[in-house]
């Protein structure tokens, strides 16, 4: 379920991307952009087109993002990086500290003498 979700995000985003850069800028940026007359994209139920597909793949990213914020949400805690085996356990804030436990499971190999 999650990797079909992840693959519609992706493929909304990949359209969004694309109908934003089709569509013509409105000039704001310096004088830069939005130039000459001519180009097939000038004609005013194109920009309405575009700007209605934009609103609706906006939606359609808008949602899925949640969906797989809710989704990530409710996986079970897995085995994590330092503890393959094991699974995520509280705190015991009475316990021995990080430190201590290390301490308690490094090597005792020789010892190598201080020079002065």
């Amino acid at each position: 379920m999650l990797t079909t979700v992840i693959v519609i995000h992706l493929l909304i985003v990949l359209s969004l991307i694309g109908v934003v850069l089709l569509q013509r800028s409105e000039g704001g940026a310096l004088g830069i952009g939005g130039g000459g007359g001519g180009g097939f994209m000038n004609s005013r139920g194109t920009a309405n087109m575009l700007t209605r597909a934009t609103a609706i793949l906006a939606t359609g990213f808008f949602i899925t993002s949640l969906l797989l914020s809710i989704l990530a949400g409710w996986r079970p805690a897995g085995p994590t990086l330092i503890n393959p085996g094991q699974t995520p356990t509280t705190i015991n804030p009475q316990g021995p500290s990080i430190l201590e436990q290390l301490q308690k499971q490094a090597p005792k190999g020789p010892q190598v003498p201080q020079s002065k």
